[in-house]
């Protein structure tokens, strides 16, 4: 972790960039903001806010349903579409993370044609929304490395 002193003034938004701000709310709940606008509750657990680490697995979700999602109902919209992630969070030697992270696709497509071209290609799409697409779910098994900044 490299932690830096940096002044305010940021470079400008690029199409490639991305940033999310968290604002205290109270001891241990925030909301997170994105850059259009659309904010998240989030706090440690002792309510029905979303935690960071189930923030963590939302995106992962999010990111590859959106992804199959798009390509899939090209063929047929989904008569039901839930993905599932889960994962065990330890302690050990490397910190406090999380290991054995499954996502689980539950997608059904109405009979007929374009029902059976959607299933046909769901197992490829996914494929490569986890070999190359998913950007967080890319992040995490590649890793990247974190800075922090104190301004």
């Amino acid at each position: 972790m490299t932690i830096e002193q940096r002044p305010a003034d940021l470079p400008p938004e690029k199409a490639a960039h991305r940033t999310t701000t968290l604002t205290r709310r109270d001891k241990g709940h925030y909301t997170a903001t994105n850059a259009r606008g659309g904010t998240i509750p989030v706090s440690g657990g002792d309510n029905d806010d979303f935690t960071p680490v189930e923030l963590l697995l939302a995106g992962i979700a999010g990111c590859t349903a959106i992804d199959v999602d798009h390509l899939t109902a090209r063929r047929s919209e989904p008569a039901g579409f839930e993905v599932q992630v889960e994962a065990e969070k330890v302690s050990d030697e490397h910190g406090n993370h999380l290991q054995d992270i499954v996502v689980t696709f539950r997608v059904t497509y109405p009979e007929g044609d374009g029902g059976d071209a959607a299933r046909a290609i769901l197992p490829d799409i996914v494929k490569k929304s986890h070999d190359r697409l998913c950007t967080v779910s890319r992040t995490v098994m590649l890793g990247a490395d974190v800075s922090t900044v104190i301004q």
